[in-house]
């Protein structure tokens, strides 16, 4: 069914708290500063129902304080929907999300949003505006510009947000914390940061440099609606379902994928906030379409407070791995084993190395005998990213990675992968929010979006 956009904007941007009610007080009245509602179970809507979300939907549900009221997906065929309407089947399915939000919007307290990096923004503002919180996998946006307008909306609206990097929630994230707070971590002013290849574009036999041709388009699916405000392409199975990633004008490559998961701890509890330079050290087979085989850059960000001047190495591809420098090694035969994703950095004026994989994994000191020098004990918090968000959503506690911080943390990847899109070194005012020595690079800190989209982009 074609919806009038306009109209579902209007009604959501221009009469916020007042054309939709979240479901949870339309039977009970929630007393003036109690973040408590009469319900003790959210409503889903959910922006994206197979691929990842295959995975995120049950997990928001698992403990049965949310449940979904409503699906939205361009491609009811595609790998891991059937799991979700097999467990679901009486939830109600369209195809657009705003004609979900128009019709079902009045039931649904909080919404899901596990879709490509493109899409991501409009679907999140236009919930936002109607009152609804938002879950959204990382990286929070496709731009500089979509994120910091999240970060504005955030404020306005005054919902409860999350970023899907489920490793800042937790243990690891607390340890990290910790460790800063009694300088275990402290002085740190070199971080390599890394990840080896696990997708199309950093295989070389698979590298494009031309856009892919037409295929057809599998049976119901809304092409159209997939792209959203992103540039237009025939569709073809190298975008959909999952190697999007990979395009520059639909994904954020291995940076903005896995940088989120690598970067992060680092990124918030050493306060980096924007980086004032980005070298494009190296950028094998560049081209712009799809990200580079392997990238080399180097993240400078100025001194923060007690924190002095810092630089993050950031290297994706093969043979990316950082080295930990011998005097650090347990066993002087043997070197110490690092993931294929992680960070390794070094504590000036300290005889040690901290070390880090992805997502939830903890910290650990290298040597090992040096830790028992330290005082490294912190509080094991058992807290699971998705449920955090729904207990927030229910006014008990808050989220870990709301769009404050997950914002601030896409921001800076984003000013990555513009530096290879164009394989450029970039200046960068953290103030103005300005790249100060190229403006072919500074114009893309805002990807204009497609005719029929511009409105989202208005709404704060």
């Amino acid at each position: 069914m074609k919806i009038n956009r306009r109209n579902v904007l209007k009604k959501t941007a221009g009469s916020f708290g007042l054309t939709f009610i979240p479901s949870y007080l339309a039977t009970g009245v929630r007393a003036e500063g109690d973040p408590q509602p009469p319900s003790k179970r959210i409503n889903l809507g959910c922006v994206g129902v197979g691929g990842r979300a295959g995975g995120v939907i049950p997990g928001l549900c698992n403990k049965g304080n949310a449940q979904p009221v409503a699906f939205a997906d361009v491609d009811y065929s595609a790998r891991n929907v059937e799991k979700n309407l097999k467990r679901w089947p009486s939830v109600k399915q369209y195809s657009d999300f705003r004609e979900m939000m128009d019709k079902s919007g009045k039931d649904i307290d909080a919404v899901s949003i596990v879709v490509p990096d493109h899409s991501h923004f409009c679907a999140t503002i236009l919930a936002m505006s109607m009152g609804k919180h938002v879950y959204v996998e990382k990286p929070l946006t496709h731009s500089f510009q979509e994120a910091e307008l999240l970060m504005k909306a955030e404020k306005k609206f005054k919902v409860v947000t999350q970023m899907g990097n489920q490793g800042h929630t937790g243990t690891a994230s607390n340890q990290f914390r910790e460790w800063v707070k009694k300088g275990v971590i402290k002085n740190v002013t070199h971080v390599d940061a890394w990840k080896g290849p696990s997708c199309f574009f950093m295989q070389k036999d698979k590298r494009i440099s031309e856009w892919p041709k037409r295929e057809t388009q599998p049976k119901g699916m809304n092409w159209d609606l997939w792209l959203g405000p992103a540039e237009y392409h025939p569709f073809s199975r190298m975008y959909h379902t999952f190697e999007w990633r990979g395009f520059h004008p639909y994904g954020s490559g291995m940076l903005g994928d896995w940088g989120c998961h690598i970067i992060d701890m680092i990124h918030h509890y050493l306060d980096l906030g924007l980086p004032t330079e980005i070298k494009a050290q190296r950028m094998d087979d560049h081209n712009k379409v799809i990200f580079p085989l392997n990238s080399h850059m180097q993240f400078k960000f100025p001194a923060r407070g007690k924190h002095p001047e810092l630089t993050l190495n950031w290297k994706d591809g093969v043979n990316c791995q950082a080295e930990v420098p011998k005097k650090y090694w347990d066993n002087p035969e043997k070197p110490p084993r690092l993931g294929g994703a992680g960070t390794l950095f070094k504590v000036e004026g300290e005889d040690y190395m901290i070390q880090r994989n992805s997502h939830g994994s903890s910290s650990r000191i290298f040597p090992y005998a040096k830790s028992k020098d330290l005082d490294l004990k912190t509080e094991n918090i058992r807290e699971d990213h998705l449920e955090s968000f729904v207990q927030a959503c229910l006014g008990n506690g808050n989220t870990w990675s709301p769009f404050s911080v997950g914002g601030l943390l896409t921001q800076v990847l984003t000013l990555g992968c513009i530096a290879q899109y164009f394989n450029q070194d970039l200046e960068f005012d953290p103030k103005t929010h300005q790249i100060t020595n190229d403006k072919s690079a500074n114009e893309r800190l805002s990807i204009p979006p497609r005719k029929g989209w511009e409105d989202f982009y208005k709404i704060v």
